[in-house]
């Protein structure tokens, strides 16, 4: 006799033929029929305690492998508490699934308890939002929205199911995953033209952006860079993809403020090489204000042009493919002596420090952070980044060797994601520390996470650059009114707070108290909290013109 089954299974079956290994959620009464069958088989359930953060938890799977995170809510307010996690993703270019429950198929027209339009409410901040009518049909649309998820530029798919949908017997089986169509290179005329362009270039660059981070990729890139000398920057997104032993080729980072030696190196530049580079990691308006750079794109998807971006040329295709085509047209080529004397004194500038770091007493600077924290995480260990302005001075000068090691929200810049974020890395990279940074201010936009690291057991720093105020916002309103407004709140106990939780709290008042604490702190123990008081008196600076004149 066949086995009965139902919505609910033909869900579950078809996470496990997609080889979904976790899925974040919260239960509810329109979608716990999913929940049931999950007991028996199916992914493993990390129960979260917001449904925001599953979908951040979501989203950190997708940056980290490139294959879609799941994330599962119920209806009404458990459905519409997924939609920062969604458009951050899909801003991001963050594969997700998300699925969410819905009213019976015969309520949806009325005001009833939980009804709303879930489908048109993910429309615009998804790839594909659909709502499911046939059970039959469940499968197929799961296939879709799996596969739509991680295509051409990835994003958040989303499917709204209604309940008696989930709970209807079905006599179809779950749909397996196609093999997924391979692109090729670019055309060898672009190849071509894109060598003649760089052989001719007085002072070519590569930017690097969140495209050019996944593991073919990256490995590319460093080849490519083991044959000609060409200088590289990287956005926020992109960190990680430059390795140790190609420091030399290294210029920074660029992604808030028109004042890094990065900015510099692509004014100057003749030739600007965009590898997997997405507008909304760096509006082009910053780094190409003056519209007169000379671009060529090399990708897998068409860019989208405005005033500051008007690619002369696109190499569209497999770019790891592409760029292995491209070593041997362009083998040989040396940068002129005259720019290499200007990359010297822009790495020398880079590697400056234009602060005095006299910290007030029991407060840690930036800096002196930075360089403690630098010497205690190992390359093949994973640092979630918050938004805050700790966000924008990790992102300048923390060094990162490893692609997709060093997670920065820069499409969105959404509060609350390090701890969310940290919690996926944990559980795809176990037995490795990770690290997860935020403000004081953006610890609790997710901090009843803390249960959840502390559930799992998960190896887990998170570290809280604690001011007592939403900074990243007062520097700039000081910058722009000379005040600020509606940037403070009290206090919080932040060591107790996480004892409350079952986590370990710490505090440390200077650089010395916190190499000490680093570095007693085993891969074994679970989530400790560290609060360090920090120096900001130096933030208004990040956002002046601090360089000089000559190297632009």
């Amino acid at each position: 006799m066949t086995e009965e089954k139902f919505g609910a299974d033909l869900i579950v079956d078809s996470l496990i033929n997609h080889d979904v290994k976790y899925i974040f959620g919260i239960p509810g009464a329109k979608i716990d029929k999913v929940f049931d069958t999950l007991v028996d088989k199916g992914p493993e359930l990390i129960v979260a305690r917001h449904e925001q953060n599953a979908a951040f938890m979501a989203q950190a799977v997708g940056r980290i492998t490139g294959e879609p995170g799941v994330v599962i809510a119920t209806s009404g307010p458990g459905a519409s508490n997924l939609a920062t996690g969604l458009v951050t993703a899909t801003a991001e270019g963050d594969a997700v699934l998300a699925l969410a429950g819905q009213v019976k198929r015969g309520d949806l027209l009325k005001r009833t308890h939980q009804s709303m339009n879930n489908a048109a409410l993910f429309e615009p901040i998804t790839k594909y939002s659909a709502e499911v009518q046939d059970p039959d049909t469940l499968s197929e649309i799961v296939a879709n929205a799996y596969r739509l998820s991680k295509a051409g530029k990835p994003g958040a798919s989303f499917i709204s199911i209604p309940q008696d949908v989930v709970d209807s017997k079905v006599k179809v089986k779950a749909i397996k995953p196609l093999h997924e169509p391979k692109l090729g290179n670019a055309s060898i005329d672009d190849i071509n033209y894109l060598a003649q362009a760089i052989k001719n270039a007085v002072l070519p660059v590569f930017l690097l952006g969140s495209g050019s981070s996944s593991a073919s990729v990256t490995h590319a890139i460093r080849e490519l860079l083991q044959y000609v000398n060409i200088p590289v920057v990287e956005t926020f997104q992109g960190a990680g993809v430059i390795s140790r032993d190609l420091v030399h080729n290294f210029f920074g980072r660029v992604g808030l403020f028109r004042n890094q030696p990065g900015d510099m190196l692509l004014k100057k530049s003749d030739l600007i090489i965009a590898i997997g580079y997405d507008p909304i990691e760096y509006e082009a308006r910053n780094w190409n204000a003056e519209i007169d750079s000379r671009v060529i794109v090399i990708d897998k998807a068409l860019a989208e042009i405005d005033t500051y971006y008007q690619p002369e040329r696109e190499l569209i295709g497999d770019i790891a493919q592409t760029l292995e085509n491209l070593i041997p047209a362009i083998r040989g080529y040396k940068i002129p002596e005259g720019s290499v004397e200007y990359l010297d004194g822009l790495h020398d500038l880079l590697s400056k420090n234009e602060f005095d770091r006299n910290a007030e007493p029991n407060l840690v600077h930036p800096l002196d952070f930075i360089d403690v924290f630098q010497a205690a995480v190992k390359d093949d260990e994973t640092v979630t980044v918050d938004v805050g302005s700790h966000y924008i001075w990790m992102a300048r000068n923390f060094k990162s060797y490893e692609p997709r090691h060093l997670l920065f929200s820069n499409g969105m810049q959404t509060l609350g994601v390090a701890l969310p974020w940290g919690i996926s890395a944990a559980l795809l990279r176990p037995g490795k520390k990770v690290y997860s940074i935020s403000g004081d201010g953006g610890f609790l936009f997710s901090a009843q996470e803390l249960e959840t690291a502390v559930r799992l057991n998960l190896p887990l720093i998170h570290i809280i650059w604690n001011d007592g105020r939403y900074n990243m916002v007062e520097f700039q309103e000081v910058m722009k009114y000379g005040r600020a407004s509606g940037v403070d709140f009290g206090p919080v106990d932040f060591v107790k707070y996480a004892e409350a939780f079952g986590a370990k709290g710490l505090r440390v008042t200077n650089k010395e108290d916190l190499a000490k604490v680093l570095s007693e702190i085993d891969s074994t123990t679970g989530p400790v909290v560290i609060d360090v008081p920090i120096d900001y008196k130096d933030n208004v600076k990040l956002g002046e013109t601090i360089l000089p004149d000559e190297f632009y």
